[in-house]
């Protein structure tokens, strides 16, 4: 099987980082990589030939990193993207029964999905919720399973 996947070490460019972010099924709402909005979340902007790796929040942007380079800014987010354990996490839904979560959690584990999951409390300290995520390209396999809000 050939795939037309880069090499991490090749990728150099906007496009190319957002093409393997996509084909390796990091969810985007978390990073600015071509231009995309993103309300919160870190990106990647080039401002007069320098090369920003910027993190905004509430509309707020504060630049992080500065590069010459657009390959030494992508080498950059690549790595910083990949070591943020939550990046490539895509929301599944949120319950509020036990049941509800035990009954996707088994589907999940059925098809060899890798998840994660948290509980927050969703509208105080005595309404606690449980987010359930899927691993990468799992999400592929679990389409059906994502909770219609």
């Amino acid at each position: 099987m050939t795939s037309n996947l880069k090499n991490e070490t090749e990728i150099a460019t906007v496009l190319e980082l957002e093409k393997w972010l996509k084909e390796n099924c990091y969810p985007m709402n978390s990073y600015s990589i071509n231009g995309n909005f993103i309300y919160e979340g870190c990106g990647i902007e080039n401002n007069g030939g320098l090369y920003e790796w910027y993190y905004t929040e509430r509309g707020d942007k504060r630049t992080l990193e500065y590069f010459a380079t657009e390959k030494d800014a992508i080498q950059y987010a690549l790595k910083e993207i990949k070591a943020d354990e939550h990046s490539n996490r895509n929301y599944i839904g949120m319950y509020k029964e036990s049941s509800d979560v035990e009954k996707i959690l088994s589907e999940l584990k059925n098809r060899e999905i890798q998840y994660w999951t948290d509980k927050i409390p969703y509208g105080g300290t005595n309404d606690w919720r449980t987010r359930i995520f899927v691993i990468g390209c799992g999400i592929k396999k679990a389409t059906d399973l994502i909770k219609k809000e």
